[in-house]
């Protein structure tokens, strides 16, 4: 799918590999809607890119109302909907039983399969069904949804295990939603990220970073985000990716801690 002149909604917009995203892919002339629960540094992003092709939504992922008021504004500011980029999620750290042998909070593991997996369908899911409406472009594809996984779906470590879970949860998305939605002209896809140079990576100090990076395997650095925005553009235009899972990960493979 050509990217110039399309919409595209970019969850967890407002910030790190969904902000770096969105402002690459409005630089290729789409235009983009970030939703995020973030209403200051989203409305500074969407009003930097310009009102022109460019908007801001508050929205909790995980609403039903909110997804689906959010969407129809897009729709009704652009006139279509054709990509949607799932970036939202939390990173939970957690452990099965802690250091003192209690339980772990099940409140807290569910939090974070609701935001990470249940709002990844929920925003996937919503999104389908509106781009069904489109005619298809050059007879076959009428959107895109690129969801977004991690390394810890793979190789989690001690202390992630509600994060593990779900993003090992939107990998098992993936290919049925794009045996369902590709006869229709969906592809799904997903991104399964490793270790990338966000600002809050960047903020824990070159110590820090320094030693983090000695578990990238090559090229030994954190990636770049805007090497994470163009895997974005890759999925979207390449006709023929659909059911993948994308590793960006340098090679690295995690260990155990």
């Amino acid at each position: 799918m050509k990217i110039e002149g399309k919409t595209i909604i970019v969850t967890g917009g407002a910030s790190g590999l969904g902000a770096a995203t969105a402002e690459y892919l409005y630089g290729l002339g789409a235009q983009v809607a970030m939703f995020d629960r973030d209403t200051e540094q989203g409305t500074a992003l969407a009003a930097r890119l310009g009102a022109d092709r460019a908007m801001f939504r508050q929205v909790d992922v995980t609403s039903d109302e909110q997804v689906s008021e959010a969407i129809a504004a897009v729709i009704d500011r652009f006139g279509a909907l054709h990509v949607a980029i799932n970036c939202a999620g939390v990173v939970s750290p957690m452990k099965v039983v802690d250091r003192e042998g209690a339980p772990a909070s099940l409140d807290a593991f569910r939090r974070t399969v609701e935001i990470n997996l249940v709002g990844t369908f929920n925003v996937m899911s919503k999104c389908a069904a509106r781009m069904l409406e489109n005619p298809p472009e050059d007879g076959e594809e009428r959107g895109v949804v690129v969801n977004i996984s991690s390394g810890a779906a793979y190789e989690g470590q001690i202390g992630q295990t509600a994060y593990a879970s779900s993003k090992a949860g939107v990998i098992g998305l993936n290919l049925p939603a794009a045996r369902e939605l590709g006869p229709k002209g969906i592809r799904i896809n997903a991104i399964a990220p490793g270790l990338f140079g966000t600002p809050m990576v960047m903020s824990l100090g070159d110590e820090v970073v320094a030693s983090l990076e000695e578990s990238v395997e090559a090229p030994k650095r954190v990636g770049r985000m805007e090497e994470f925005a163009h895997a974005c553009a890759f999925l979207i235009e390449n006709s023929y990716m659909n059911g993948a899972t994308l590793r960006l990960d340098a090679a690295t493979r995690l260990r155990a801690r």
